[in-house]
């Protein structure tokens, strides 16, 4: 499959700088922001700065350089808040949605870095997307994120 990469997506608008954002690390291939809907006391999300839409897209098509700093920045920012077991932290869950079955609701490649609580079990008992969206709300556009209609 071939993706297609949209420059107007929300986190490619946040990365360039037309949309503010709470950054709290930065490397030279990635930045950390703070998710604007916090499903956990700590929950950052890690984006490569380079126009990849999902982990398979960049673990294809990033170099070298931009994969290590990726990982490195999302490794930074667990021991920065204080969440690695090794450091007294209570742990922490790595998330990477891709696709229409994964809930990727941004065709920008990111890792949510949840912790801070217990997180509970990986999986929702919802198995259907209106079960889902009952209990979880509708799955969001980019449209929806930035207060546009469609």
């Amino acid at each position: 499959m071939q993706y297609a990469y949209d420059q107007e997506n929300i986190l490619a608008r946040i990365i360039r700088g037309d949309l503010p954002s709470t950054r709290i690390a930065e490397g030279p291939h990635s930045l950390a922001i703070r998710d604007i809907r916090p499903q956990a006391p700590d929950h950052i999300l890690i984006l490569p700065k380079g126009p990849y839409v999902c982990f398979d897209h960049f673990m294809a098509n990033a170099d070298p350089a931009e994969i290590a700093d990726f990982f490195a920045l999302t490794a930074q920012v667990t021991r920065d808040l204080n969440l690695t077991p090794e450091l007294g932290g209570g742990g922490y869950r790595l998330i990477a949605n891709t696709g229409a079955d994964g809930f990727q609701e941004i065709a920008h490649f990111h890792m949510h870095v949840l912790g801070g609580r217990w997180l509970g079990p990986l999986l929702p008992g919802a198995t259907d997307v209106e079960t889902a969206e009952q209990e979880f709300g509708p799955k969001l556009s980019n449209d929806i994120l930035l207060n546009k209609e469609r």
